[in-house]
């Protein structure tokens, strides 16, 4: 028999080893989980839509109501500072879809003044006629996955928009949001630093508020994986790639806040930085994970994964798939996975704010970080050096728990 909602509480809520004085910021995220087609490089949870038309929204909208009132307990009092709206790609959904999922979920949280609330787009011309009504219906930062301006490249990608699609998408972006996001990736199969150059240049005539700008990496899983592309960059060249985009960026005004994130003053994202900063986040929607700190504990949920099972389930009040409690030895590694992929790093008290766990835990592996001239320290707060910035893998590494 499923676990009930207040049986789940219940445990969430019990004694147990860790003393939290106060609970993080919270974000909402909710997946949509329908894309055109999927790409061979995506090993996220999102499913060709093949019957026709569009997917079923009302009955997913349903389902997310469902799960979200069955969540509240779980949040209760707490103020949301964020919505991501992730995919899949969520602007297949209609302006009206999306603004009775904003209206649903305004209606059962308290958000913040000024939330901010994000929508994951993709440039095809489908969707970017939809642009204005998204801000229409509640949506204040646009994501728009353009990945590259070079056609062949986007082929090779997988991607269902061309070039001409995404510079008239940004084109449309830049006119009905004062903050968007461009997607953009490198180290793509043939791609040379003259390459990058000339995409960056595409890229930043756009003016974009915030670029996120990601190595293309084969994730297992995924069609990339067993048929690999040829081609790759090496890791000498990748490394020159990411030379050129911190130079290029940091002329054009755009801070290099965190390992793959670029914005200008006023412009980070809100949620992301929730994430990086240790911060809960409510995660509905097939497949989507979230967190949840509790006094006494600190709470991992996972929603069941495929659409319509999802569907079915969170109709019947049980969304939620599996759940795990982020065992004490787990923490440090937890924080430092996210903290230190901020150029910024983090005051060495949030550490004891957000894991519940005293200094001496991450003590040793800090010294260490010192030793190799990882990181950097001051009376308040600790920062990835360069060098550090560099090898991140290896400074997160650290923190790994023994044995």
């Amino acid at each position: 028999m499923a676990e009930s909602a207040a049986e789940r509480l219940a445990r969430y809520t019990r004694l147990g080893t860790l003393s939290l004085a106060a609970l993080p910021p919270l974000s909402l995220y909710v997946h949509l989980p329908w894309c055109l087609k999927k790409c061979p490089y995506c090993d996220f949870n999102s499913h060709e839509w093949r019957d026709g038309g569009t997917p079923p929204e009302q009955r997913y909208l349903e389902a997310l109501r469902a799960d979200l009132e069955a969540a509240l307990p779980f949040v209760w009092g707490r103020r949301v500072i964020s919505v991501f709206i992730g995919g899949g790609t969520p602007s297949l959904f209609s302006p009206d879809a999306i603004a009775t999922l904003i209206g649903d979920v305004r209606a059962r949280l308290p958000l913040e003044p000024g939330a901010e609330i994000t929508l994951e787009a993709n440039p095809g011309t489908f969707e970017r006629d939809r642009f204005r009504a998204f801000r229409e219906a509640g949506v204040t930062r646009l994501s728009v996955g353009v990945q590259s301006f070079d056609d062949a490249k986007l082929r090779v990608l997988g991607r269902v928009h061309d070039a001409a699609q995404a510079k008239a998408a940004l084109e449309e972006a830049a006119r009905h949001f004062e903050t968007f996001n461009l997607d953009l990736m490198y180290a793509l199969p043939g791609q040379g630093v003259d390459e990058l150059a000339h995409e960056l240049e595409t890229a930043l005539a756009f003016a974009p508020p915030h670029l996120s700008i990601y190595h293309l990496t084969i994730e297992p899983n995924t069609r990339f994986a067993n048929a690999p592309p040829a081609g790759l960059p090496d890791d000498d060249t990748a490394a020159q790639m990411l030379d050129l985009i911190s130079e290029r960026t940091a002329r054009h005004g755009l801070e290099r806040y965190e390992v793959s994130a670029f914005a200008k003053p006023g412009h980070r994202c809100v949620h992301n930085l929730n994430y990086w900063q240790f911060g809960d986040y409510l995660g509905i929607g097939a497949g989507a994970h979230g967190k949840l700190s509790f006094p006494h504990r600190i709470v991992r949920q996972v929603r069941w994964r495929e659409p319509m099972t999802y569907i079915e389930r969170a109709l019947a009040g049980e969304a939620i798939s599996n759940d795990e409690e982020v065992a004490r030895s787990a923490l440090p590694f937890e924080f430092m996975l996210n903290a230190l992929r901020l150029r910024e790093g983090f005051e060495l008290a949030r550490f004891t704010e957000r894991t519940g766990l005293p200094l001496s835990a991450i003590a040793p592996a800090l010294d260490e970080a010192g030793r190799r001239g990882l990181i950097e320290r001051d009376a308040s707060g600790l920062r990835p050096t360069p060098r550090g910035f560099d090898f991140l893998s290896d400074l997160q590494s650290l923190f790994l728990p023994a044995g």
